[in-house]
């Protein structure tokens, strides 16, 4: 895992991280896609972080802090963008 950008643990299959993305995105944020259908040990490091859960996206930041399924707000607070922003 990339300590210097922001990990996103997620599959193709989920919607949450597509949403997720689309914010990443919009503000051009530089992120590190992590599948975790492809990789074994990035499924066990969110169940880890998740209490034994497979819970994605599971966002790890730079300074280490985590968001498990945040809400574009949860997000965007997070990412230190405009509160009222709309996505």
């Amino acid at each position: 895992m990339d300590r210097d950008t922001i990990n996103i643990f997620g599959a193709k299959w989920c919607g949450d991280y597509f949403r997720a993305k689309m914010i990443f995105d919009k503000y051009q944020i530089e992120y590190h896609w992590i599948d975790i259908d492809q990789d074994k040990s990035a499924k066990e490091f969110v169940s880890q972080v998740n209490n034994g859960n497979i819970i994605v996206p599971t966002i790890v930041f730079e300074d280490g802090s985590t968001l498990t399924e945040p809400s574009n707000q949860q997000l965007i607070q997070k990412l230190g963008l405009a509160a009222g922003t709309s996505t």
